[in-house]
């Protein structure tokens, strides 16, 4: 019994010491001031540009696994800024946003897989109440350590072509033609970690 005990104790600290090793994945919440939700989109001849302001969510990622990455981020709807206050009271309207019906976009990851450098990840893409399945080609910018507070920090872009017409935001009678249906988005994310290490 003693022999036994014994060998059951190595073999636990044994596990214990592999377990440290293991490395974690961290979870990220989205820095809104240092990231930003850019949209342009045809214009007559020419395109239009804009933001949203307001973006937050929560990122989990770990470089070494990266397939059990996960994403969860809500943008504010009625922070739309396309630097002309009359375009902007327009776009909130029912003719598009509907800030006041649908204040939120959200995104939810379902399964994320890896492509070279990038990160693919499927999710679900809610937007003036409509919920359609998308894939994100997330390009991971770097991770490292803030060094005001010695946390973790992590950086991620992604562009993709969305149809509004898909969302129902094309309410407006545009029978010349003045917009475009296609509305490329490209994402700049720097997230933080929760806790110091």
């Amino acid at each position: 019994m003693p022999f036994r005990r014994s060998v059951l104790g190595l073999v636990s600290v044994g596990l214990a010491y592999l377990s440290t090793g293991v490395a974690q994945a961290e979870t990220y919440q989205i820095d809104p001031v240092h990231s930003s939700v850019q949209f342009t989109i045809r214009h007559l001849v020419s395109r239009t540009t804009g933001k949203f302001t307001a973006v937050s969510g929560t990122i989990v990622y770990d470089p070494k696994d990266q397939a059990k990455a996960s994403v969860q981020a809500v943008i504010k709807t009625t922070r739309v800024n396309t630097e002309n206050e009359m375009r902007d009271k327009h776009l909130r309207t029912p003719d598009f946003l509907d800030v006041e019906k649908y204040p939120e976009i959200t995104y939810q990851s379902t399964k994320v897989e890896t492509q070279g450098d990038k990160l693919l990840v499927t999710g679900d893409l809610t937007m003036h109440g409509i919920t359609r399945t998308i894939q994100l080609p997330i390009e991971v910018l770097g991770l490292g350590t803030h060094p005001r507070n010695n946390t973790p920090v992590a950086g991620f872009t992604a562009s993709i072509t969305l149809k509004r017409s898909e969302y129902g935001v094309n309410s407006w009678v545009d029978q010349a033609g003045v917009l475009g249906d296609d509305v490329q988005v490209t994402l700049n994310i720097e997230a933080g970690a929760e806790t110091a290490k």
